[in-house]
């Protein structure tokens, strides 16, 4: 399914199947001066459709939030085999929000056929630039500053040293190979505007410690550098031919603290973690690197980069930006949340998939992926059919 069906400049809209992928739409309507704000690193290859399952963000959704903000209406075929839309042309249509529900529901409540997203204008300027730190915790220092100040950038992403040297290796974007950290910041909006904001921003870095600062003279060189910041998960293999990609939410202002915790956790489960992430909503994305060919070590993986996700939690945030629950982090949901609450979404869950057809086993807790956790049984499928049976 991935078919663009409608574009519609004019209202500033367009209608895809799911299958379309991210960066596609952005091209569809590039003539027209438009674009598709939400931009997860893996835009070329993922699809509107993942996006609306995980509810997906990228790096500029500090100023442009996530796919829920961009999805006009959805149609989905329900579990019974009704095809509905959810949703509307306007962004805040009457009712209750089913469009909101189904956004992030990790393909836990239908199949979603179609997508109608909202585009938004080319801004008319777009300053970028790269701060050099001597740490994480001094570039979290600045992302703090820039936001304390009432700026707003398009994106505020960080990469800490072993992320820098995988994607310089990789994309050869001119990254600082020394550097203890690297924070990525765009503006973009009304010129005269934009360029006051961006003059504020280079101060508040210098003011943080920065130890080196490029700015992007032309939309090559901005390219480039959003190059080398994309390319650094793909680059991990250049350090482990394995790894695990989390994702958690902290507050901002708890960056340095929360990476120090993680770098101790690595150190003991005798791992090395990469950090690359959308800094400006504390939006983590630890790379757990291993080998799974030694024995033992995708155990220790696995483990750690648990721990982690649940450690977000404990700093006051969230267990998943963007990336969902799925089946992973399904036995660290009663970590954020209580009985009532897991009761309550597993109605809201029943009231469109009553039998449990759609993604059976994902994001809810059940006693067959947590042991002793608590959570409703849930049978499956294939044990309905009586081609497995519980022990």
């Amino acid at each position: 399914m991935r078919r663009i069906l409608d574009v519609d400049p004019v209202n500033q809209r367009i209608t895809v199947e799911p299958g379309v992928t991210n960066a596609a739409v952005s091209r569809a309507v590039a003539e027209h001066n438009l674009y598709y704000a939400p931009d997860p690193s893996s835009q070329i290859v993922c699809s509107i459709g993942g996006n609306v399952a995980e509810n997906s963000g990228g790096a500029h959704c500090l100023k442009y939030g996530f796919t829920t903000n961009h999805v006009l209406s959805c149609e989905l075929v329900l579990p019974d085999g009704d095809v509905v839309e959810v949703g509307g042309p306007t962004l805040d249509p009457p009712g209750y929000d089913l469009r909101g529900l189904l956004i992030g529901s990790e393909g836990t409540l239908g199949v979603v056929t179609k997508v109608t997203l909202r585009l938004l204008r080319r801004p008319e300027a777009v300053h970028t630039l790269v701060a050099d730190f001597d740490s994480p915790a001094s570039a979290g220092d600045a992302v703090s500053a820039i936001i304390a100040a009432g700026i707003v950038p398009a994106a505020v992403e960080m990469m800490d040293n072993l992320a820098i040297r995988a994607s310089e290796e990789d994309a050869a974007a001119g990254f600082t190979i020394d550097a203890g950290a690297a924070l990525i910041v765009e503006l973009d909006g009304p010129g005269a505007e934009c360029d006051t904001a961006f003059a504020e921003t280079v101060a508040l870095c210098q003011e943080a410690g920065a130890t080196a600062i490029r700015i992007a003279d032309d939309p090559e060189e901005r390219a480039l550098i959003w190059r080398g910041r994309k390319a650094a998960f793909a680059a991990m293999g250049r350090l482990a031919p394995d790894y695990l990609v989390q994702d958690g939410v902290i507050p901002r202002t708890r960056l340095g603290e929360c990476l120090a915790r993680i770098a101790e956790m690595a150190a003991k489960a005798q791992l090395r973690v990469a950090n690359v992430f959308h800094a400006g909503d504390g939006n983590l994305h630890p790379l757990v690197l291993f080998d799974s060919t030694r024995p033992g070590e995708s155990e220790r993986a696995e483990s750690l980069s648990t721990r982690i996700a649940e450690l977000c939690v404990a700093f006051g945030g969230s267990l998943s930006g963007e990336h969902g629950i799925g089946a992973d982090k399904a036995c660290s949901m009663p970590k954020m949340f209580g009985a009532e609450d897991l009761a309550v979404m597993d109605r809201v869950r029943a009231a469109f998939d009553p039998e449990g057809r759609c993604n059976p086993d994902k994001v809810l807790p059940t006693p067959r992926l947590c042991g002793e956790r608590p959570g409703p049984y849930r049978q499956h499928p294939l044990e309905a059919a009586g081609v497995i049976e519980r022990m």
